[in-house]
């Protein structure tokens, strides 16, 4: 069981999407791919995966070259199993070079409140490091703040 299980309002949403948010921001790829069901089907860019073993190897690819990774997840809408998140995230490469990736995903759960389905799409785009905004992980000042568009 992973609570809140669905159906879900708009107080045990907001918490899905949270806990999804600190999560990926241990950046742990085993500890992360623990709220996915054993059969998960993700689409995440141009990469399409099934289950825990690949989910694993997808992030420990995306974190050896995602470094300095940092993420905030914000409630986009929900229904009574799944969830709409817009999302943004900052890295930089080996060489130093900052981004910020821009993306929406559309997640579906089991009735154990484990995530079935993920769909997500991204975007990045160079940024300057004096142009970051996201330091690790969110702060109480930081808490229902939403993202900024740009």
């Amino acid at each position: 069981m992973r609570p809140p299980l669905p159906p879900f309002d708009l107080e045990s949403a907001k918490q899905k999407v949270r806990a999804a948010e600190n999560a990926w921001n241990t950046r742990d790829p085993e500890k992360v791919a623990q709220a996915y069901t054993e059969d998960s089907v993700w689409r995440n860019r141009d990469e399409f995966l099934i289950g825990h073993a690949e989910i694993v190897d997808f992030l420990k690819r995306k974190w050896s070259s995602e470094n300095g990774y940092a993420l905030r997840k914000d409630l986009w809408t929900f229904t009574e199993n799944r969830i709409a998140v817009r999302f943004q995230y900052e890295w930089h490469d080996d060489e130093g070079r900052w981004h910020r990736s821009y993306g929406n995903e559309l997640w579906e759960f089991a009735s154990d409140g484990r995530m079935s389905r993920r769909e997500a799409s991204i975007n990045d785009v160079p940024i300057a490091e004096s142009e970051r905004r996201i330091f690790g992980p969110r702060t109480e000042e930081e808490d229902d703040a939403l993202l900024p568009v740009r």
